[in-house]
């Protein structure tokens, strides 16, 4: 399936802090974290931003703290997945864990400018830019990780294993 949604600009080095404030850790109900989702970096950004709606960012996003509570906030706030031309590890790791799509491209945080209309094929990593009708790619997601992400993260793909 394919995720399609408008693009949203971040920089370089996003790091947990500003992705869901420390302030906000009292909680760890993706409801309530969503309210205060990217908060730090763009106070308006859960007012502006729709269900499916796709983050685009720089290099080394998710940095900082190693709180599993960054990506429950992202996909909380219901994004459908995030391209960067990098990612703190802890961040990447923990993205699959909760079932947030990730992906890693060099050159699409460079051309995609935010209100751009894109499309990103997970299992061949290529990104549609519906605007510009251009194409970039990104790292496909392997299918043992793709299923992490269609059951809703690792605890959700142990559950349905076990049961």
């Amino acid at each position: 399936m394919k995720l399609k949604g408008k693009a949203w600009k971040f920089g370089a080095d996003i790091d947990t802090d500003a992705i869901i404030p420390a302030r906000y850790l009292n909680t760890s109900d993706p409801k309530e974290l969503a309210k205060h989702c990217m908060e730090d970096a763009d106070p308006n950004f859960i007012k502006k931003m729709k269900r499916g709606d796709i983050i685009v960012a720089d290099k080394n996003f998710g940095c900082g703290s190693s709180r599993e509570h960054a990506p429950i906030a992202i996909k909380g706030a219901g994004i459908s997945c995030v391209i960067a031309k990098s990612f703190a590890r802890i961040f990447y790791r923990n993205s699959f864990n909760m079932g947030l799509p990730i992906f890693e491209s060099t050159d699409a945080p460079e051309k995609i400018r935010e209100g751009d209309e894109i499309e990103v094929d997970p299992s061949t990593g290529v990104i549609d830019n519906k605007t510009k009708n251009e194409t970039y790619h990104a790292k496909p997601i392997p299918p043992f990780m793709q299923e992490l992400i269609n059951a809703g993260g690792l605890m959700n793909y142990v559950k349905r294993k076990v049961a």
